[in-house]
């Protein structure tokens, strides 16, 4: 039997429901722009509103009633993995799906394990946005064709970053709690020193590595084996 339009489907998953409000979640407003085009037409879905990072978006989820976020991975201040999982922890029942172009399989996996609802590549045609809202909406996850085969890859044989060599084990160590969420503050009081001399060794760390903000650190640490 011929499956029907997802956009069909969806409106009679949602008529119980009335609607499902949607917060989108991304620093660019290009993305955001498209979404609200790709969405416009189909009255069953409401965009509450828009956030361009993690901080701003927690806010907005303690006042708005919110179903869903499409949330993204590279993002200023709050970056999409410690969003996911204050979001997780704060609103267990709010669904998360990752809207970003990360093909990373050990970052999949790991904001799966963080509870993400459902992942989908920026690349992403309507009808698979319709079938992954319609799919989280209903209870069940949703990983895409693309993102499916890239988890289903063989894992080929490891070998040491040769990054590491040019980190020190404080270093290390400071990628380490970076990549749990914790602050400059909290990372001195952890390690015994001070949140300036944090934002040194984070410097220097962005700078061997040749990222730019944290969330290039965090995805280092997750590619190492540094993230716990």
């Amino acid at each position: 039997m011929r499956r029907p339009p997802a956009c069909l489907t969806l409106c009679s998953i949602l008529a119980h429901t009335v609607q499902l409000n949607l917060l989108l979640v991304d620093d660019h407003t290009i993305v955001t722009d498209g979404i609200r085009a790709l969405l416009g037409g189909n009255a069953s879905i409401v965009i509450k509103g828009e956030a361009s990072n993690g901080q701003i978006a927690l806010e907005m989820l303690r006042a708005l009633k919110i179903d869903l976020v499409l949330l993204d991975v590279d993002m200023p201040v709050m970056n999409g993995i410690q969003t996911l999982e204050q979001i997780k922890k704060e609103f267990p029942d709010i669904k998360v799906v990752m809207l970003t172009m990360h093909e990373e399989k050990a970052l999949i996996n790991t904001l799966l394990q963080l509870g993400a609802d459902g992942y989908l590549l920026k690349n992403a045609s309507k009808e698979d946005l319709l079938v992954c809202l319609e799919r989280v909406s209903s209870n069940v996850s949703y990983i895409s064709p693309e993102v499916n085969a890239i988890l289903l890859q063989s894992e080929p044989a490891k070998q040491r970053n040769p990054l590491f060599d040019q980190l020190t084990d404080r270093e290390l160590e400071i990628i380490a709690l970076i990549a749990q969420g914790l602050s400059n503050k909290e990372i001195g009081e952890k390690l015994f020193i001070s949140h300036r001399t944090v934002d040194t060794h984070r410097t220097n760390v962005m700078s061997k590595l040749g990222v730019h903000n944290v969330a290039g650190i965090v995805r280092f640490a997750i590619n190492n084996g540094l993230a716990n």
